[in-house]
C-alpha cells in the first residue's frame, strides 16, 4: 500500500514537472536539460530519503564532535570525549554559572578554583580550612557548598565543595563527590559517560 502510495506520487510530480516544460513551450534541447535537472533534483531528494537513518547516525557523531565539553545526551546518559590532553571536561551549570570542569575520579571531593566560586556567587561556609593532598603537595582550601549544580540532564542540589586556593590554578573538578551519586559511570573506548 505504501509503495502504491509512493509511486503514485511520483508519476505526479513527474507530470507536474513535463506538463510545466510542455507550457513553456522551450525548445526541445533546453526542455531536455530542464527535464534531467529536475530528475537529478529528485534522485537527490529519494537517495536523501532512503539514507535518513545513517544520515541521522552522521548527525549525532558530528554534533558530538563539534559539541566538545558540552557533550551528547542521549535520554539522560551524558556521553563525554577524551580531549586531547588525556583528560575529560565538561561544560556545567554552577547556580546558572557556566563554569568548566575536568571530571577526575582521583578528587575525593568536587572542587572550585576561587574565580569559578566567585562568579558563581559562592562563598566559604565558615570554619577552620582544610587542609588536602594534591600532586603538587598540601594546599588550604575552605568547605562550601552549591545550590544547583547541573551537568547536562545531571542536577545536583545543596552539593558539598570546596573552594580551592590560589595554589592550585583555575582548574574546577569533578570529584567522587560528583560521581558517586550517579547510578554508573564508566568508560567504553574514548568515552565516559555519565548515567544519572
Amino acid at each position: 500500500m505504501e509503495n502504491g502510495i509512493s509511486f503514485i506520487w511520483g508519476i505526479a510530480a513527474l507530470a507536474l514537472v513535463v506538463s510545466s516544460l510542455a507550457a513553456r513551450q522551450l525548445p526541445l534541447g533546453k526542455t531536455i536539460r530542464m527535464a534531467l535537472a529536475w530528475v537529478g533534483i529528485f534522485s537527490v531528494a529519494f537517495v536523501l530519503f532512503l539514507f535518513k537513518d545513517e544520515g541521522r547516525e552522521v548527525w549525532r557523531r558530528a554534533t558530538l564532535e563539534i559539541a566538545g565539553d558540552a557533550g551528547q545526551i542521549e535520554g539522560t546518559t551524558l556521553r563525554l570525549k577524551r580531549e586531547e590532553d588525556g583528560h575529560y571536561w565538561v561544560r556545567a551549570s554552577v547556580n546558572g554559572t557556566p563554569t568548566r570542569f575536568m571530571i577526575d575520579s582521583g578528587a575525593t571531593t568536587t572542587t572550585l578554583a576561587p574565580s569559578s566560586a566567585q562568579s558563581a556567587g559562592i562563598k566559604p561556609s565558615g570554619g577552620f580550612p582544610v587542609l588536602v593532598e594534591t600532586a603538587n603537595g598540601t594546599v588550604e582550601v575552605q568547605r562550601a557548598r552549591i545550590e544547583t549544580l547541573m551537568v547536562g540532564t545531571i542536577v545536583q542540589r545543596d552539593a558539598a565543595v570546596l573552594i580551592g586556593s590560589e595554589g592550585l590554578g583555575d582548574t574546577n573538578l569533578l570529584g567522587m563527590s560528583f560521581l558517586s551519586t550517579l547510578s554508573s559511570w564508566r568508560v567504553e573506548g574514548t568515552t565516559l559517560i555519565l548515567e544519572p
